[in-house]
């Protein structure tokens, strides 16, 4: 795994990234859907496994699940898991925040 910076700190993050509202990142060519859910970020691929539409263009609601814009599937940020079990589960990316900067590891 390659750890790559996509910020300068958490306080730079948490005001480049809103709320519930999911960001698309291209990192080393890799579509990855960056969220700030509840003071937390997650990191999970963009691309949903029932149809393959960009999740960062979905919503996230208060469960703290991804919801794909074309289909309603929902993912869990945490785990990315599909809930009703009828589509894959999306690859996740772990995040991690150190005095040297915020990133996201990728594989």
């Amino acid at each position: 795994m390659q750890w790559v910076k996509l910020f300068a700190d958490e306080r730079e993050a948490m005001s480049r990234i809103l709320p519930g509202k999911p960001q698309l990142l291209l990192v080393h060519g890799k579509r990855i859907c960056l969220v700030l859910h509840q003071q937390r970020f997650y990191a999970v691929q963009d691309r949903c496994t029932h149809n393959g539409e960009s999740l960062s263009k979905g919503t996230v609601n208060h469960f703290g699940e991804i919801i794909c814009p074309w289909h309603n599937y929902c993912f869990s940020l945490q785990t990315g898991r599909e809930l009703s079990a009828r589509s894959s589960d999306l690859n996740t990316y772990p995040i991690t925040v150190d005095s040297t900067g915020f990133y996201v590891g990728v594989y």
